[in-house]
Protein backbone atom coordinates (compact mmCIF):
# COMPACT_ATOMS: atom_id res chain seq x y z
CA UNK A 1 0.00 0.00 0.00
CA UNK A 2 1.41 3.31 -1.24
CA UNK A 3 1.86 5.60 2.03
CA UNK A 4 2.71 8.60 -0.64
CA UNK A 5 0.51 11.08 -1.85
CA UNK A 6 0.85 11.52 -5.89
CA UNK A 7 -0.15 15.01 -7.80
CA UNK A 8 -0.64 16.18 -10.86
CA UNK A 9 -1.31 19.75 -10.41
CA UNK A 10 -4.10 21.00 -13.26
CA UNK A 11 -1.74 23.54 -14.80
CA UNK A 12 0.98 20.95 -15.55
CA UNK A 13 0.15 18.30 -18.39
CA UNK A 14 -0.64 15.03 -16.82
CA UNK A 15 0.99 11.44 -18.41
CA UNK A 16 -0.24 7.96 -17.14
CA UNK A 17 3.06 6.55 -17.28
CA UNK A 18 4.32 9.58 -14.16
CA UNK A 19 3.01 11.81 -11.62
CA UNK A 20 4.08 15.06 -11.11
CA UNK A 21 4.63 15.64 -8.04
CA UNK A 22 5.02 13.23 -5.27
CA UNK A 23 4.88 13.52 -1.28
CA UNK A 24 6.47 11.33 1.24
CA UNK A 25 4.83 12.20 4.48
CA UNK A 26 6.97 12.37 7.72
CA UNK A 27 7.96 8.96 9.38
CA UNK A 28 8.42 6.93 6.00
CA UNK A 29 11.61 5.09 5.54
CA UNK A 30 12.94 5.81 2.35
CA UNK A 31 15.45 3.31 0.36
CA UNK A 32 17.55 5.03 -2.06
CA UNK A 33 18.27 2.04 -4.56
CA UNK A 34 21.63 3.17 -7.20
CA UNK A 35 21.79 3.11 -10.83
CA UNK A 36 21.18 -0.56 -12.07
CA UNK A 37 22.08 -1.65 -15.38
CA UNK A 38 21.14 -4.95 -17.52
CA UNK A 39 23.80 -7.18 -16.11
CA UNK A 40 23.09 -10.66 -14.46
CA UNK A 41 24.93 -12.27 -11.29
CA UNK A 42 28.04 -12.50 -12.93
CA UNK A 43 27.97 -8.54 -13.57
CA UNK A 44 27.89 -9.43 -17.43
CA UNK A 45 25.51 -7.49 -19.80
CA UNK A 46 22.69 -9.40 -20.79
CA UNK A 47 22.17 -8.74 -24.36
CA UNK A 48 23.12 -5.61 -27.11
CA UNK A 49 19.49 -4.31 -27.31
CA UNK A 50 17.72 -2.27 -25.15
CA UNK A 51 14.68 -4.15 -24.46
CA UNK A 52 17.24 -7.09 -22.90
CA UNK A 53 18.55 -4.87 -20.81
CA UNK A 54 15.74 -2.93 -19.51
CA UNK A 55 13.62 -6.54 -18.65
CA UNK A 56 17.13 -7.01 -16.47
CA UNK A 57 17.76 -3.52 -14.90
CA UNK A 58 14.02 -3.77 -13.49
CA UNK A 59 14.84 -7.66 -11.97
CA UNK A 60 17.79 -6.55 -10.40
CA UNK A 61 15.75 -3.43 -8.83
CA UNK A 62 12.68 -5.62 -7.72
CA UNK A 63 15.65 -7.69 -6.34
CA UNK A 64 17.11 -4.73 -4.04
CA UNK A 65 13.55 -3.68 -3.30
CA UNK A 66 12.73 -7.02 -1.81
CA UNK A 67 16.34 -6.88 0.16
CA UNK A 68 15.42 -3.51 1.87
CA UNK A 69 11.55 -4.38 2.48
CA UNK A 70 9.85 -2.63 0.09
CA UNK A 71 7.80 -3.46 -3.00
CA UNK A 72 7.74 -2.02 -6.67
CA UNK A 73 3.91 -0.10 -5.56
CA UNK A 74 6.59 1.69 -2.92
CA UNK A 75 8.61 3.38 -5.77
CA UNK A 76 8.16 7.18 -5.55
CA UNK A 77 10.88 8.30 -7.80
CA UNK A 78 12.68 6.98 -10.75
CA UNK A 79 15.76 8.42 -12.70
CA UNK A 80 16.88 6.98 -16.16
CA UNK A 81 19.67 7.21 -17.85
CA UNK A 82 19.67 6.11 -21.53
CA UNK A 83 22.65 5.86 -24.07
CA UNK A 84 22.86 8.12 -26.91
CA UNK A 85 21.21 6.73 -30.02
CA UNK A 86 18.90 4.52 -28.28
CA UNK A 87 14.89 4.90 -28.64
CA UNK A 88 13.25 6.35 -26.19
CA UNK A 89 10.14 4.49 -27.36
CA UNK A 90 11.74 1.51 -27.22
CA UNK A 91 12.54 1.87 -24.07
CA UNK A 92 9.62 3.06 -22.40
CA UNK A 93 8.17 0.17 -24.05
CA UNK A 94 10.33 -2.33 -22.68
CA UNK A 95 9.63 -0.59 -19.14
CA UNK A 96 6.04 -0.85 -19.48
CA UNK A 97 5.92 -4.24 -20.60
CA UNK A 98 8.52 -5.32 -17.96
CA UNK A 99 7.16 -3.12 -14.97
CA UNK A 100 3.38 -3.15 -15.63
CA UNK A 101 1.16 0.03 -14.99
CA UNK A 102 0.65 1.55 -11.96
CA UNK A 103 -2.22 3.26 -10.40
CA UNK A 104 0.14 5.90 -9.18
CA UNK A 105 3.46 6.15 -10.96
CA UNK A 106 6.37 7.61 -9.54
CA UNK A 107 8.08 10.99 -10.31
CA UNK A 108 10.42 10.34 -13.00
CA UNK A 109 13.60 12.39 -14.40
CA UNK A 110 15.26 10.82 -17.67
CA UNK A 111 17.98 11.51 -19.70
CA UNK A 112 20.47 10.68 -22.50
CA UNK A 113 23.85 9.68 -21.83
CA UNK A 114 27.17 9.75 -24.13
CA UNK A 115 28.29 6.72 -21.71
CA UNK A 116 27.72 4.27 -18.86
CA UNK A 117 29.99 2.75 -16.75
CA UNK A 118 29.28 -0.32 -17.73
CA UNK A 119 30.67 -1.25 -21.13
CA UNK A 120 27.71 -2.19 -23.18
CA UNK A 121 25.32 -1.04 -20.76
CA UNK A 122 22.10 0.73 -22.43
CA UNK A 123 20.42 2.23 -19.85
CA UNK A 124 20.93 2.85 -15.92
CA UNK A 125 17.67 3.37 -13.53
CA UNK A 126 17.63 4.28 -10.17
CA UNK A 127 15.10 4.85 -7.97
CA UNK A 128 13.72 5.94 -4.26
CA UNK A 129 11.32 3.98 -2.38
CA UNK A 130 9.43 4.89 0.89
CA UNK A 131 7.90 2.57 3.34
CA UNK A 132 5.70 2.82 6.29
CA UNK A 133 8.60 3.62 9.14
Amino acid sequence: MAIATYLNPESLHSNPAFSQVVRVPAGADLVYIGGQNGVDATGRVVGPDLASQVKQTLDNLRACLAAAGAEPGDVVKWNLLIKEGESLQEGFAAFGAAWGRMPNPPAITFAFVSGLAVEGALIEIEAVAAVAG
